[in-house]
């Protein structure tokens, strides 16, 4: 059981370029200027989409969600009066054009040589599925739950070594 700690443990001290996807082709990437049909025609697919300044610099300026979607499917009832600038990001009334009119421009990424740790810790804090994975201020992969999940339960799953050492010698129970 301890060596099986000490994997488990082990796992956390990974880093995030052990695990990332680094398929960069592979990443739902979308120019801030491309229209929001595009930005739909790709969510139709995926559930979030990278914002970057150009695919040729992968410079990332945003990420859209399908919650951010959600806010500018959904038709906006606006009071007569309002406080502060209300959210008028909307299809109905054509005020949400491209990508970046809807993305979230708050970003919270993770660096290729931060531990695993340090990656879930972010995850937890902001409650996020996804960090995308920067050098440079550039996106040069992602790091997904999802990834996560996987690499977790390979690593504690069985190990000839470390079971056969756990279970108790001459104990076979007469076979």
């Amino acid at each position: 059981m301890a060596d099986k700690n000490r994997l488990i443990s082990d796992f956390y001290e990974l880093t995030v370029q052990q695990i990332m996807d680094k398929r960069v082709w592979d990443l739902p990437l979308i120019e801030k200027d491309e229209d929001i049909f595009h930005v739909l025609s790709i969510l139709s697919g995926r559930n979030h989409i990278w914002v970057v300044d150009s695919r040729s610099t992968r410079l990332i300026l945003g990420v859209i969600t399908e919650h951010d979607v959600l806010s500018i499917l959904a038709p906006k009832n606006l009071p007569s009066y309002v406080f502060g600038m209300p959210d008028i990001r909307s299809l109905r009334h054509g005020t949400a054009k491209t990508a970046s009119d809807i993305m979230c421009a708050k970003i919270i990424s993770c660096y290729p040589g931060d531990k695993i740790l340090e990656a879930l810790q972010k995850m937890v804090k902001y409650r996020l599925r996804r960090l995308p994975v920067i050098q440079d201020k550039c996106i040069i992969g992602e790091l997904t739950l999802h990834q996560l999940i996987r690499k977790y339960y390979g690593a504690t799953q069985y190990h000839p070594l470390i079971d056969e050492e756990d279970s108790v010698e001459g104990d076979d129970n007469g076979l």
